[in-house]
């Protein structure tokens, strides 16, 4: 018997397209994003070259346009000169990434003085994200403060960081944030196992405490998120490994392993995978949308019945206990038993005017 659940949404996935290819693209992520129960992604700026101005915006939404599989939205990156500009395109955004703390290429915000006019000019009706770890995290939550207006902390993976977001949000502050699966399923006791390399993603795996302390403080985290970061095992083996997990095929199953082990419910992982996000990031109504899974089947993780380019995962062999059978978007069916029916550019900019 199928349990059906709504349509649902990673608000934090990279989808390496533009510059990286080879690891992912819009064709392939949104292809593993459906296998994974997702119907709707929002894709994050720090590609090559980096979505930092309107031109950049307009060449990756063509690219999606073209080749989504799923319905889809666009991060824009803040940069050290560019808040002007991105401010007028809000409207056009999946929202505004502001990286406070390690990336690659021109987005580093490496100076509070380079946060202010983000904060200053970014509508405070539209998602502002940051990537901003332990001290960094402080300083972006009193930001907000001093400028009054909503803020979204990426990836929290720390006991010191989702406490510091209790508080704010018992004085008020209109703070949210996100917290992916393998800092809720995996700690530092698990690198010797998956390698130097393979173990490499930021924030961190971080210690059992960290961890637990996520778990302990489910109320306090509002979205789930995979922050799908592709590459590929050359690269991950290397002897300069970049950081990041795929994680758009197994952020569910893990999840709906932790309800069959009673840790979450059904409920739990609908608010922080659909009406969480939703609210938070102003996203569409998607009619005739749904998810049917399997709650009982058991099976092996493997990265071989995959749809990701990167071909593997670092939960490779892990039993999971509910799969992804069919995926419906607007009364068509897009996935069905390992098969991603949907066709490229099927998918629908969650911008987009209708």
């Amino acid at each position: 018997m199928l349990t059906r659940l709504p349509g649902l949404t990673d608000v934090h996935a990279h989808l390496r397209q533009p510059g990286a290819t080879h690891k992912e693209d819009w064709e392939s992520g949104t292809a593993a994003a459906l296998a994974g129960g997702f119907t709707t992604v929002l894709a994050m700026p720090n590609t090559q070259p980096a979505i930092a101005t309107g031109e950049a915006l307009e060449a990756a939404l063509d690219l999606a346009h073209g080749k989504a599989r799923c319905d889809y939205g666009q991060y824009l990156g803040a940069g050290p000169n560019n808040a002007a500009e991105l401010a007028g395109l809000a409207g056009c955004a999946a929202g505004l990434k502001l990286y406070l703390d390690q990336t690659y290429g021109d987005l580093k915000l490496d100076d509070m003085s380079l946060w202010m006019p983000h904060f200053a000019a970014w509508p405070k009706d539209a998602p502002l994200a940051a990537h901003a770890e332990g001290k960094t995290l402080a300083a972006a939550l009193l930001m907000a403060a001093l400028f009054e207006r909503p803020l979204h902390l990426c990836h929290v993976s720390r006991r010191e960081e989702i406490l510091l977001i209790r508080k704010a949000k018992e004085r008020g502050l209109p703070v949210t944030c996100e917290v992916c699966p393998h800092h809720l399923f995996l700690t530092e006791d698990d690198i010797p196992a998956l390698g130097a390399g393979r173990s490499e993603v930021r924030p961190r795996l971080a210690r059992r405490a960290d961890r637990d302390a996520l778990w302990a403080n489910l109320d306090v985290i509002d979205c789930f998120a995979t922050d799908h970061a592709p590459h590929t095992l050359q690269e991950k083996d290397g002897d300069n490994p970049p950081p990041g997990f795929p994680g758009l095929e197994t952020a569910l199953p893990l999840l709906l392993t932790a309800v069959h082990e009673g840790r979450l419910t059904p409920e739990d992982v609908v608010a922080r995978l659909r009406d969480n996000p939703r609210r938070i990031f102003g996203l569409p109504e998607q009619p005739e949308t749904f998810v049917e899974v399997d709650l009982e089947e058991e099976y092996e993780i493997r990265a071989a019945d995959m749809q990701t380019r990167c071909g593997w995962t670092p939960f490779e062999g892990w039993r999971a206990r509910g799969r992804v059978r069919r995926v419906t978007v607007r009364g068509a069916l897009a996935y069905e038993d390992g098969e991603v029916l949907a066709a490229p550019g099927s998918g629908r900019d969650v911008r987009a005017k209708a």
